[in-house]
């Protein structure tokens, strides 16, 4: 089911989040709970209730009693042998869930990467997708999934030893357990308290995104010049600057209630418990003579067990119901469906492609990017897209590659709607090259080929990067192309130019076996020589293959069987290069434009 972005005012299910959050850590690594469970055990019934409570009891006991100190020597070693015991189990438990929280963060990361994946593009664009995933990655940043093994393992550890005292001190007198009942309403103010924090940091989130946006941006090489060239950086410091004025106006609007609450758990947590307690004991002990010296001392050392297990039970639980709260960002990204679902059918070989009647609007635009498109392209034929910058070109795309949907008419491949085909080998069927182009921190072999090659794949990446026209460049390093690009991970790596990286990317075309090649404005970066050229290899590739070239520069069009030229979301003519200068319209106007600025460029370099 998609659920809609999380108000922090709906109720979040905790106790159904805490089990959520415990069968994804048992169902990836079960080691880590029963180690945590293993650990929380000896801890707690050890050191708070075996030694300081059970071991003075039985050792003052056989001092009130007059015993022989052969009884208490057996005692002391008893007690000697089960801590040695209990810290050589802590120990091997610890390096157990050591390696476990690794283990489990590693498939927790690689499942949110898998399914950050199959997101809709949409979401990409889309300011509340970001604030949902950011705190989906804090759940495993903050190593929250750590945090609900420990404090579950250390609730219920502190419960049982917590049980055992409470029947101990019981037995000395009943009394005591009404010193001891306010205790129980620590828990009760601790919950109110977890979900004010849950929601002042759900407030935060999108401010924490502008700060980090900006110490992030500042960092890159990508925006390095134009942060030394302009004024952009103190328009980013502004906003960082209110980002962090929002946050400190957010703390102070939850800061009084977070005060209050902490104030009231303290007086029912601590002043309570031990005043009482040891007013009453001490009045046992000096006025009435009904409490003896070894029920005296194990009364005043029960109730500071009380207090540390109340508060390491209050304060895990508050950790665990933050945590929990912070799970439900974690459910909400995984469960998650996109709106792009697969179909069933594998296309066959292309035939031919057909927009029909479509209309098409994004989902936060107030009118259509797109208005009852219609065209058809047929096999083996070059199809140009051709139109001023804004005019729905790259958004035919999206939708031709189905990273949206249609909002009406019908997309058809061979005769179908692309819908009903398999998603990822529909758009397996296409070689692309888009406007946007974007290299990675891997080999340029990787960044062609688009994973780890063999040599065989090695020797089709170089003809591919020669055809694109890159790799007497790459040739030239000290790796060639096993260099990797950029030097962000690697001091020997490449830093290339914005018409180099574009050949690169260009590359992964030729590298390909494709029946119909879609063509992203493949040539922004490149000035007019290697553009002409690249274009030479496009054609010489593509031949016998389907072709549909999107541009604003007509070069590419003049090429083509049938162009379209598009403005403000319409079809405003169709045909050929020369059909279309014989019309005297929108066409010959823009080539005649571009012509002659193209002459114009010319003329000066000649008298240069």
């Amino acid at each position: 089911m998609r659920r809609p972005p999380r108000d922090p005012n709906l109720k979040v299910p905790v106790f159904k989040n805490i089990i959520y959050a415990l069968k994804l850590v048992w169902q990836n690594d079960k080691r880590l709970l029963i180690g945590y469970m293993i650990n929380g055990f000896s801890a707690n019934i050890f050191m708070l209730y075996i030694q300081n409570i059970l071991f003075l009891k039985v050792l003052l006991g056989i001092l009130d009693k007059g015993s022989s100190f052969e009884s208490y020597l057996r005692t002391l070693v008893v007690f000697l042998v089960l801590s040695v015991s209990l810290m050589g189990v802590s120990c091997f438990t610890s390096y157990i869930v050591s390696a476990s929280t690794k283990n489990v963060l590693k498939k927790l990361n690689n499942r949110i990467f898998s399914k950050a994946i199959t997101l809709d593009v949409e979401c990409y664009e889309n300011p509340e997708f970001y604030d949902k995933y950011q705190r989906a990655t804090n759940v495993l940043a903050w190593s929250y999934y750590d945090f609900v093994c420990s404090c579950v393992s250390n609730i219920v550890s502190a419960i049982v030893s917590l049980a055992l005292v409470i029947g101990t001190v019981t037995a000395i007198n009943p009394v005591y357990l009404l010193f001891l009942a306010p205790v129980f309403l620590v828990f009760i103010i601790e919950s109110f308290k977890s979900k004010q924090v849950y929601k002042r940091d759900l407030e935060m989130t999108t401010n924490n995104r502008i700060k980090a946006y900006t110490q992030r941006t500042v960092f890159l090489k990508d925006f390095s010049k134009d942060m030394r060239t302009s004024n952009i950086f103190s328009v980013l410091m502004q906003r960082f600057k209110a980002a962090i004025d929002s946050n400190v106006e957010i703390l102070r609007k939850y800061g009084l209630k977070l005060f209050i609450f902490s104030t009231v758990s303290s007086l029912f947590s601590e002043f309570i418990p031990i005043i009482g307690t040891y007013a009453y004991a001490a009045y046992q002990f000096v006025y009435t003579n009904t409490l003896t010296v070894s029920g005296f001392s194990v009364v005043l050392s029960s109730i500071n067990a009380v207090r540390e297990s109340t508060m390491n039970i209050a304060r895990n639980f508050d950790m665990l119901v933050g945590s929990a709260l912070y799970f439900q960002n974690l459910r909400d990204f995984f469960e998650y469906e996109p709106k792009i679902t697969s179909g069933d059918k594998m296309p066959e070989k292309f035939e031919s492609l057909e927009f029909r009647n479509v209309t098409f609007r994004y989902p936060s635009a107030e009118k259509n990017t797109l208005e009852n498109i219609s065209f058809k392209i047929d096999k083996g034929e070059t199809f140009a897209l051709v139109g001023v910058n804004g005019a729905g070109k790259s958004t035919l795309i999206k939708l031709l590659l189905r990273f949206y949907d249609v909002t009406n008419g019908e997309i058809l491949y061979n005769g179908i709607n692309i819908k009903e085909y398999n998603l990822d080998a529909y758009r397996n069927s296409f070689g692309a090259v888009f406007q946007d182009y974007r290299n990675f921190a891997i080999s340029v072999y990787e960044n062609v080929v688009c994973h780890e090659c063999s040599d065989e794949e090695k020797a089709i990446a170089e003809k591919a990067l020669r055809q694109s026209g890159i790799w007497k460049k790459i040739a030239s390093l000290p790796k060639g192309a096993d260099t990797v690009l950029t030097r962000e991970f690697d001091k020997n790596g490449i830093g290339l130019s914005g018409g180099e990286n574009q050949k690169v990317s260009a590359a992964r075309l030729f590298a390909k076996d494709f029946e119909f090649a879609v063509l992203d404005e493949p040539s922004s970066a490149l000035d007019p020589i290697a553009e002409y050229k690249m274009y030479e290899n496009l054609i010489e590739v593509t031949k016998n293959k389907t072709v549909l070239y999107i541009s604003h520069r007509l070069s590419s069009a003049v090429l083509s069987d049938k162009i379209i030229v598009i403005g403000g979301g319409r079809v405003l003519e169709e045909g050929s290069h020369s059909e279309l200068m014989a019309k005297d319209g929108k066409y010959k106007e823009m080539f005649t434009l571009q012509a002659s600025s193209y002459n114009n460029e010319k003329e000066e370099t000649e008298n240069d």
